[in-house]
């Protein structure tokens, strides 16, 4: 399994023969810029964590390209198929589960917002719990620490855990860490920060902290990948 970050929240991973890609905001994203463009990425399926701008960012120009999966709340799934079109979707919502052939994926809570660039609602903010090739990786979406984070880390034994720290708008570093903290991963990837000049929380801030808690993490500049 090889994960690339492509700046803020959007990710990409390969494995068993499939691309995943996540909230893919590339055009406008400055931590792309001559790294990557949307016109390069051709992913087999897009899952979307909420309905921002800034991670909705370029699905609909990847989708009608790429006829790629769209797995997302039954919200976004909808507006995508109403407003552009698109019939290849697989509707989830909080707590629920879905084997898909490539990987297991349980949709979680975040606690955040979520509407569409035109005010559209956007449904409830979500994370996600990939159980692929034998790792389980969580990726929190834009949130802040929740009592149910207590619960996650109790029932899975997380390989990775990608998680928001830019502070402001999501949890910053030593939230973050209180994450960590409750879910146990063997290895965090701190993300969504520096792409506005509002997000005040760093990386190597987040690393200190779970460093001097006791855990490992890493931090991905846009275009490095981390291989599982």
């Amino acid at each position: 399994m090889v994960l690339t970050y492509y700046g803020h929240a959007a990710l990409q991973i390969e494995m068993n023969g499939t691309t995943l890609l996540f909230d893919p905001f590339i055009t406008g994203n400055g931590h792309t810029e001559g790294i990557v463009t949307a016109d390069d990425l051709s992913p087999d399926v897009i899952l979307l964590t909420h309905a921002h701008g800034d991670h909705w960012g370029d699905t609909p120009s990847i989708l009608k390209r790429t006829n790629a999966l769209l797995v997302a709340n039954y919200e976004i799934v909808m507006y995508a198929n109403r407003e552009h079109g698109h019939e290849n979707i697989q509707p989830m919502n909080t707590g629920g589960a879905f084997d898909f052939g490539w990987g297991h994926v349980t949709q979680t809570y975040a606690r955040h917002s979520s509407s569409f660039p035109d005010g559209t609602y956007g449904g409830n903010p979500n994370g996600y719990i990939l159980q692929v090739e034998g790792k389980t990786v969580y990726i929190t979406g834009d949130t802040c620490r929740f009592s149910g984070m207590a619960r996650i880390g109790e029932a899975y034994d997380i390989d990775l855990c990608v998680l928001p720290v830019g502070d402001v708008v999501t949890m910053g570093p030593d939230e973050a860490v209180r994450c960590v903290e409750v879910l146990k991963p063997k290895l965090s990837l701190p993300i969504h920060y520096g792409t506005f000049p509002f997000l005040t929380g760093t990386p190597d801030a987040f690393s200190e902290k779970a460093s001097g808690a006791g855990f490992e993490s890493r931090s991905l500049k846009p275009g490095e990948t981390l291989t599982l």
